[in-house]
């Protein structure tokens, strides 16, 4: 790849950033496509987010990715947001184009796209259980309502988070019935039983460690499990599904689909079927 003054730069933000994937993933689909771009990490501080993104803005870039801790706090920098993005209350994908920056949100693109790939599931009329009330779980539920869900479920350690976190889309995503419950249910077979997935979006797989008792052979004839964990690639929930013989995947598939998209939203072209998937499958060794 050779850089000139006519290469178009994008990049992420992230404090830290250098254990970003995205590089991989981008650089690989611009290669693929013979586009002269290319896509780097930019480490910004908290406390110089504002800086940052002026920085970016004033030098040029087409857009950028947006990372940890910086997702909430960029949105009062941008020009403006999509409504989807507004109701997750997150942003991860900002494009800039004639002196404006929008702030997009592609994890529940990312989400719906993954699902349909490797699990063949549609959530239009399904109840759906998501695991967790934190910012992950915003964006799946507002990306499983906006897809028709019927209803969703919030099941989290703390039931004030996860009032919050409903309470936050319920009133703007009527079409779909939301409720929360206490993790202690998760081994009722009688409550398992209602619904058609389970969506983990907490970081519980990560150390090995798991949901204690969670009685996922009562899940609905056809249910399936998304476990939003990519590493390890299969966690102690994955292997219960398994072994259960119910449909499962981790998070790898959520994490290329995401970054499809924020591709297609920046450059308006499609990455070739496979390339970021081949990309970062090299790079994690899964």
């Amino acid at each position: 790849m050779a850089i000139t003054g006519k290469t178009t730069v994008t990049g992420i933000i992230g404090w830290p950033v250098s254990h970003s994937l995205s590089p991989v993933l981008h650089n690989a689909a611009f290669q693929a496509l013979g586009l002269d771009w290319i896509y780097v990490p930019f480490p910004v501080a908290p406390e110089r987010l504002a800086a940052g993104v002026a920085g970016l803005k004033s030098v040029g870039v087409a857009g950028f990715s947006v990372t940890i801790p910086h997702k909430v706090a960029i949105i009062p920098l941008l020009d403006q947001v999509t409504p989807e993005a507004e109701l997750i209350g997150a942003v991860n994908t900002v494009v800039a184009r004639d002196g404006s920056l929008t702030g997009y949100n592609t994890d529940g693109i990312g989400l719906i796209a993954a699902l349909r790939e490797k699990l063949s599931f549609e959530p239009a009329g399904k109840n759906i259980l998501v695991l967790g009330a934190g910012g992950a779980a915003r964006s799946a539920v507002v990306s499983l309502a906006l897809a028709g869900a019927a209803g969703v479920t919030v099941a989290n350690r703390s039931p004030d988070s996860a009032a919050a976190l409903v309470q936050l889309v319920a009133a703007r995503l009527t079409q779909t019935e939301f409720a929360t419950r206490g993790l202690g249910l998760l081994s009722d077979p009688g409550f398992m039983g209602s619904f058609d997935l389970v969506v983990n979006t907490t970081s519980v797989g990560m150390a090995g460690d798991s949901f204690p008792g969670l009685a996922l052979s009562s899940l609905k004839s056809g249910g399936g499990i998304y476990d939003m964990v990519y590493a390890p690639p299969v966690t102690p929930l994955l292997a219960q599904a398994c072994s259960l013989g119910i449909p499962c995947a981790n998070g790898f598939a959520m994490l290329v689909a995401q970054g499809e998209a924020a591709f297609r939203i920046w450059t308006g072209a499609t990455p070739p079927k496979g390339c970021m998937e081949s990309a970062l499958t090299a790079v994690l060794q899964v």
